[in-house]
């Protein structure tokens, strides 16, 4: 079990002094995913300085799983609003947990479904291509759901669309996917960690 407030330390410094660390503010389950599917602190740091690119953005993590890059974001940039939208219950429910056990005021959970979100109420946003277990023979966080290819056009073509709605000077972090996913008028500006990390402007 996650530990309890009984047993925070005295500041919230603790949890993001490693990714050793941060992820004994989950269950060891949810622990077992770190390696595939938490993006590193390195990678959180990087990619939410990019995005917080003025006091009070609003940034959404799309797919934002246990919660990991939300709660690093807002640690790194205290002056931005950072928000997780995920489709699993358990997920969003110990994303919630550690995120009270940090105490940071700025990040925000909720439980749904990426297309039933309109994205034009944020200001930028981070992907680290959870749409990809809907590929055959990839690795699958559980079997709560249907995976598809069709699924996984669906989403990109979705998030391609809403991601082409917003205004010049949008900001986009990928990790871990392909250039083809970023719609026509974002470009890259520059890469980091091997060129696994994006990051796009829209002019």
């Amino acid at each position: 079990m996650p530990l309890t407030s009984a047993s925070l330390p005295g500041h919230t410094d603790k949890w993001f002094a490693s990714d050793y660390n941060f992820q004994h503010l989950y269950p060891l389950y949810i622990q077992a995913l770190a390696q595939k599917h938490w993006t590193p602190l390195q990678v959180v740091k990087k990619a939410s300085n990019f995005l917080s690119v003025s006091p009070g953005v609003k940034i959404l993590d799309i797919g934002s799983g246990a919660g990991k890059f939300c709660i690093g974001g807002a640690y790194y940039n205290p002056q931005s609003f950072f928000y997780g939208i995920e489709q699993r219950s358990d997920l969003v429910r110990y994303a919630t947990i550690a995120m009270e056990m940090t105490g940071l005021p700025n990040v925000t959970y909720m439980l749904g479904n990426l297309m039933q979100l309109d994205l034009t109420k944020y200001d930028h946003f981070y992907f680290f291509n959870s749409f990809y277990e809907n590929l055959p023979g990839t690795y699958k966080i559980d079997d709560k759901f249907t995976y598809s290819m069709h699924l996984y056009n669906q989403y990109n073509g979705y998030l391609r669309s809403q991601l082409e709605k917003m205004p010049a000077g949008t900001r986009l972090v990928t990790y871990h996917c392909d250039g083809t996913m970023a719609p026509e008028g974002y470009y890259i500006v520059g890469t980091e960690s091997s060129h696994l990390l994006k990051c796009w402007i829209k002019s």
